[in-house]
This record gives C-alpha cells, structure tokens and sequence, in this order.
C-alpha cells in the first residue's frame, strides 16, 4: 500500500522523511562560526593566508597542519567565503539532520580532510577552502536518496534521485578533468552508505514523510 503525505511542509522539503525529528543542526553552527571567524582574520589580515594554506612544499618540510587548517580558510578571498559558507549552512544542516553528529563529523572531517591529502599529493598542491569537506556531506546526502526507497520505504521525488544518481557521475568527472571535489564526494559516497542510520532511527520522521511504500 501507497500512502502519501498530508502535510505540505513535507512536500516542499521532501528530505524531511529521512531526517531524525527536528534535530538542531549545532554542529553545522559551530563549524559555521569557527570557518567564517578564520575567513574574517584572513580578510583583515591577507598575509596569515600563508602561514595556513595547503602548501605542498611546506608541508614537505614539515608543516603538516596546514592539511588541517586548509580546511578552515580560503583561497576564493571574500567571495569564496560567502559560497562556501552558504554552501555549508545548506548542505550541513540537511546532512546532520540526517545523520546525527558523530556520522557528520566523519563525513565533513574525514572527507574533507582526505581531499586535502589527496590534493597534496596529487590533484592541487597549493589551496585552501571548506568546500570538499562539503562534497563530502553531498556524497553522503546522495546515498541516503539512493537507499531511501529500499532502507526507509520513502519514494522521494524524482528529480531529487536523478541528481543524486548524478553526483557519483559528477564526482568521477571531475576527478578526471583534475579538479579536487571529487574524491572527497565520491568518499563520502562510500561513508554514505556505510553510516545511514538504520529504519527505526526515522519511523517518527517517515510517518510525517512525503510518501511511504509499504
């Protein structure tokens, strides 16, 4: 049996049905706050950008925290600021909604911190920014769609699983034209899949969902 929604908020954010109640996104504010507190200090101050940057040839000398601070400053200066934050306020709020705090942590961190290992070593020696720690929440975003039906018995919108079977494609893509959002994405992917929360994490949230098959 096919039951569908009643509540129109649902229909208008129909990732609802997969989030664990009304969850505040906390750590989405605090990484907030502590990524726009740095982008601040860096446009007040432009020469701390490089003592912080992801810096290969320093990092080969030793100064390994800069693949760690390059996930809290910015090489796009103010506009770089503005998007990434814009972009980490959207995405991680519907991500820790989704998966809770120690999941989000392992998603933001764990990807964004292996996109600037892997561009160390590979794909863009010298650069800073937030944004793969957001591709991996995207990653991450994208496989909760794709197991919803099967998982959660919710049918999200179509256009909503087209683009989440677009995102790996993406991520490959760009991984091939040599940028370096699509390793940490297709990570977060994998770590999507793995961290899901389990069915009855989201019975309260799915029986006020879009629609639900049974």
């Amino acid at each position: 049996m096919t039951t569908r929604d009643t509540n129109p908020s649902a229909t208008r954010t129909p990732l609802t049905a997969l989030t664990a109640g009304r969850r505040l996104p906390l750590l989405t504010a605090v990484v907030f706050v502590v990524t726009l507190a740095c982008g601040i200090a860096q446009l007040v101050y432009p020469p701390l950008y490089e003592y912080v940057v992801r810096d290969a040839a320093r990092i080969d000398d030793g100064q390994w925290y800069r693949l760690l601070t390059g996930m809290f400053f910015q090489d796009g200066a103010a506009p770089g600021l503005v998007s990434n934050l814009l972009l980490l306020a959207v995405f991680g709020t519907l991500a820790e909604r989704v998966f809770g705090g120690w999941r989000w942590l392992i998603l933001y961190f764990g990807c964004g911190w292996f996109g600037q290992l892997m561009s160390y070593v590979w794909l863009s020696p010298v650069g800073a920014g937030n944004s793969m720690c957001v591709a991996g929440l995207i990653g991450g975003l994208a496989a909760v769609v794709l197991l919803a039906p099967r998982r959660y018995g919710v049918v999200l919108p179509l256009q909503l699983r087209i683009a989440a079977f677009a995102v790996p494609v993406l991520a490959v893509a760009d991984t091939v034209v040599h940028d370096n959002h699509g390793l940490p994405c297709l990570l977060g992917i994998a770590l999507g899949f793995l961290l899901a929360p389990h069915l009855d994490h989201r019975l309260p949230a799915i029986q006020d969902g879009a629609q639900v098959s049974r």
